[in-house]
This record gives structure tokens, sequence and C-alpha cells, in this order.
């Protein structure tokens, strides 16, 4: 009887625990999703971006989610790193902000669904070389694609003198050699000769600007993470050469250049979070889901750069000021 009676308190002990790990199994910690958030590196376009994001999640689901928001400071390696964190974290959804970081989270998971934002070209950014629209695995998300050809009329319209247009960009960034092969396209049926400009990273920023604007009559900037970092070293070489720079986005319009077709990155940010909230909380498979494009367009200007250049700026422009 004394043997027995020792064993009765292991016994439940044993079941005790069997039944609390049962319990704690396959249920999410208070109904709260974790969502990590990698940005590749912080400027104007991609911090818009990643609060629109956030702000379309807490809209739709209040207290119920969480956010582990880590920014690479534009270095792809801490890109690898933040995204495996996630995976080992076990986070319910991973946000990607740029190229880079979707260019990691990719090949951290294949599980995790992934919701990328601020992508010009998403065939480019994933290696798809049979394009439909959707990705087909665990990646969907928005671009931050305008219209090349809007664009390349905008550079004809407003240097209707130009011959000659630089484009301006870092080599690293695939997606922003995408976008120079696009518009040069467009740009020649104008009319116009093309010259690619290009910097491995910030240290030749400087010098490759120089040299376009010592050969060119517009420079052409697209969309272009390491562009936008480097957006007032870039002023200083254009504005006092007074050649002027037609840009892909409006945070580096504010910093170095004249004139924009302005997409709204809060915007897709906002609309990449409510994709988020479809896979979240109702079951949506990113592999089905089509990108998303900006839906609103606005040229827009720098009015005192514009001035100082000698840009005459049509009628149809909005005017924006740099912050």
């Amino acid at each position: 009887m004394k043997k027995m009676f020792k064993r009765v308190p292991c016994f439940i002990l044993a079941l005790s625990m069997v039944v609390l790990c049962f319990s704690g199994c396959g249920e999410k910690k208070d109904d709260i999703y974790t969502v990590g958030i990698c940005q590749l590196v912080q400027h104007e376009a991609l911090d818009a971006a990643t609060k629109g994001f956030k702000q379309a999640l807490k809209d739709k689901l209040g207290d119920k989610v969480e956010f582990d928001e880590q920014n690479a400071s534009g270095e792809p390696t801490n890109c690898t790193t933040i995204c495996s964190k996630f995976v080992s974290d076990k986070v319910d959804l991973i946000m990607a902000n740029a190229t880079g970081a979707l260019s990691a989270a990719a090949q951290a998971t294949a599980d995790i669904p992934i919701v990328a934002t601020s992508i010009t070209d998403y065939a480019t950014a994933l290696d798809i070389s049979d394009w439909t629209g959707k990705t087909g695995f665990n990646v969907t998300g928005t671009a931050d694609l305008a219209p090349l050809d809007e664009q390349a009329k905008m550079i004809k319209e407003l240097v209707p003198s130009a011959k000659t247009v630089g484009i301006l960009y870092c080599s690293a960034e695939p997606n922003s050699k995408y976008q120079s092969t696009v518009i040069q396209a467009s740009l020649k049926e104008l009319g116009l000769t093309c010259k690619e400009y290009t910097f491995v990273d910030t240290n030749d920023v400087t010098a490759v600007t120089q040299q376009a604007a010592s050969e060119c009559d517009v420079i052409f900037a697209p969309t272009d993470n390491t562009v936008a970092s480097n957006g007032p070293a870039i002023n200083n070489v254009l504005e006092p050469a007074k050649i002027p720079l037609i840009a892909g986005e409006e945070g580096i319009c504010k910093k170095a250049g004249v004139a924009t077709l302005s997409i709204s990155y809060y915007d897709i940010g906002y609309k990449a979070g409510e994709m988020a909230y479809q896979i979240l909380a109702e079951g949506a498979d990113p592999a089905e889901m089509e990108i998303e494009y900006a839906k609103n367009l606005t040229k827009k200007y720098m009015a005192d750069r514009c001035q100082t250049i000698g840009i005459t700026i049509p009628d149809g422009y909005e005017a924006i000021s740099a912050e």
C-alpha cells in the first residue's frame, strides 16, 4: 500500500504535464499574431510603407497583432540574419520591405507567408522567368513601380531641348537595372540618347554623379534605395551644375530632383497590410494572390529647385516642398 501511494503522485504529475503540453500546442498565445518586419534601410519612402503596413493591420486586428520591426541598415547580410531569426522565432508572417529584404525572406523560409512591399518588379527580384502576376509560392505583396513610359514622356516634356539622358543608379540593385532597361526603350523612341551611370555603394556616388553631370543634359534616377539614401550628395553635384534630375519616386525628388511621377508609399504599404490580414485572419494563400500596384499617380515638382535650375513646369503638376 505504501509503495502504491508513492506512485500515484508521480502518475498524476506526469498526466498533468501531458495535458499542459497538449493544451499549449497549436494555440496562438492570447490569439495574438506576431509579424516580423524586415526593412532594408531607413529612408522616407520605405519608412512610409512600413507605417502604412502596420496601420492597416492595427485597423483590422487592433491589439491582436504585435510587430518585431527590424532595420537592416542597407546591409543584405543583416536582412539574412533578421529573417533567419524570424523563422526560428516562428512568426506568423514576414513583411519584407524592399528587394534585399524580400530576397532574404524568400531564402529563409518556404513555409511562413511573406508579404512584400516597395518592390519594383517581382519577377526580377525573385528570378521568376514565367511571370503570371502572382508568384505561385509563399510570397505576395505590392509594387512601387510607376509606368516607365510615362516617366520618359515627363523627361521629354520638362527638358524638351535635352539630347542625352543619364540614368543614375546602384548596380547592386537588380530592380534599378530593370527600370533602366525599360525606360531606355521609351526614351529612344522619343529620340533621346541614353547613358547608364552606376555606382557600387555610397562611397562612389559623388564621383559617378559628377561624371553624369558633365556628359548629360538631364538625369533620371529610378526607385533605388541607395540613391534615396544619398539624395543630398547627388543634389550637391547636380543643382550647382543646373542639371535637372527626374526621380522615380517622391522621396528622391525631395532630396535631389525637380519632378517625379509619384505614388504613395504609405498607400502601397497599407495595401500590403490588408493583404497580410487576408492571409492571417481569412486563410488566403499568398501563392494565389496577385501582386498589387499603386492606383493613384501624381505629377509633382520641387518649385525652388526648378526655379534655380531653370525648369518651367507646365499645368497639371502638384508642387511639393523639401522637409
